[in-house]
């Protein structure tokens, strides 16, 4: 992995990171402050987050999902249900800037967790639930993952609606990710407010709220104006024609969206007078009703050329054709290569892994360096002498298997 000679200057450094959470949507947010310099302690549960097992790797908890999500940060395991577990997090709370959790706020109530206890402790604290469901609501005490709220913002319905023959959800972890994502940004706010006012304070960033405005940023059209002045949907995205459009020899995306790039893109084609002489195409209102023809029409001509030749015809038009990648190709992405984007590095267990480079270029910043993803308790030693356990102390916590400390076993019983 890469290495940073300023450590210092990173955007996040100096803030630090209290980091309770599992599986996707949390670790994804924890991540990103982790890859812009911020400190995060991952607080595991013995044997550590239930994402370690999944996928080749898993037998050793390193799973690749794990793997890709826990970058820069350090492990330590902490049975919070026990005594001594919840006093560590209680220290290493008082020394924090954030702490971020991922389970229900009645739960960590329950584990005398709860914003009020955590207050007292460190007034300065932002305190961050990325959860399922708003607390004000009737689904406040449900469950949720991502699938299930990809259901509830009617993910698979639009599916149906741009022609899938079965409802479907979007393959990949959407909810998780756009949740974490958003909630990235609600910590960063958050903590930027804390440094105008002093005071931390409590924040909430639940799944289903964070997904149902974008989906519906999109999709509430006409029903935006009461009176509706319209259906749901946005013709375009739902469109069953928009998709890769095959040429004679492959798969490319070629969007014409502009006035100019149909004009442009019609008389290369020879339809210059299609606008003028269709009605359904007079205007962009009326041709964004009519979308799926017009994207019929863009199919009907790429298919009688080649990706090569429609490149060299439409692009000097101001129009984009880009070929549409597989898994395999991507990874061979030439502009990905240009600018280093995949990177190797040597994983203890794993031996050589793959993974990317953060997608964000700083002018006057240096991002740290990418570090490897802890191994299970990987840090609890340095993590809880930081919060002033003692070695005694820390190896009664192994022995009462409250922690875990990797060649330090608890003895048999």
């Amino acid at each position: 992995m890469t290495s940073s000679q300023s450590p210092s200057s990173a955007p996040l450094h100096g803030i630090r990171v209290i980091d309770i959470t599992e599986v996707v949507m949390g670790p994804s947010a924890t991540q990103m402050l982790a890859e812009l310099g911020a400190e995060v302690i991952k607080v595991e549960p013995p044997g550590g987050d239930m994402l370690r097992a999944t996928g080749p790797g898993g037998r050793k908890q390193a799973g690749p999902l794990f793997l890709n999500l826990n970058r820069n940060k350090r492990s330590v395991v902490l049975d919070l249900k026990t005594p001594l577990g919840r006093e560590a997090v209680l220290r290493l709370a008082a020394g924090a800037d954030a702490l971020v959790y991922n389970v229900r706020p009645d739960a960590m109530k329950r584990l005398g967790l709860a914003y009020e206890t955590l207050r007292e402790i460190n007034p300065k604290l932002v305190y961050v639930g990325t959860f399922g469901f708003s607390q004000r609501g009737r689904y406040a005490k449900n469950r949720a993952f991502d699938d299930l709220i990809q259901a509830g913002v009617a993910i698979p319905a639009a599916s149906s609606m741009a022609g899938s023959e079965v409802p479907r959800y979007a393959p990949l972890n959407l909810a998780d990710r756009a949740t974490g994502l958003y909630a990235f940004g609600v910590i960063c706010a958050a903590l930027l407010t804390r440094e105008r006012t002093g005071v931390g304070q409590a924040v909430d960033v639940p799944m289903f709220e964070t997904m149902a405005s974008m989906m519906l940023g999109d999709h509430l059209y006409g029903h935006t104006f009461i009176p509706a002045r319209g259906t749901f949907g946005y013709p375009r995205l739902l469109n069953p024609q928009r998709r890769p459009f095959q040429t004679q020899d492959g798969l490319v995306c070629c969007l014409v969206y502009t006035d100019d790039q149909w004009a442009n893109f019609l008389r290369a084609v020879g339809e210059g007078d299609l606008f003028q002489r269709d009605p359904r195409f007079v205007d962009g209102e009326s041709r964004t009703m009519h979308s799926e023809a017009l994207y019929k029409l863009l199919a009907d001509k790429l298919s009688t050329g080649t990706s090569r030749q429609w490149k060299e015809l439409l692009e000097p038009l101001g129009i984009t054709v880009f070929s549409a990648h597989s898994f395999e190709t991507l990874l061979e992405d030439p502009h990905l290569k240009d600018i280093g984007f995949f990177q190797e590095y040597e994983h203890p267990t794993e031996g050589t892994l793959r993974t990317m480079s953060v997608p964000s270029e700083w002018s006057a910043s240096t991002l740290p360096a990418l570090q490897p993803p802890p191994l299970v308790g990987q840090h609890s030693t340095d993590v809880l002498q930081e919060a002033g356990f003692s070695q005694a102390e820390i190896e009664e916590m192994v022995r009462l298997k409250v922690t875990e400390v990797p060649g330090l076993k608890p003895p048999l019983i």
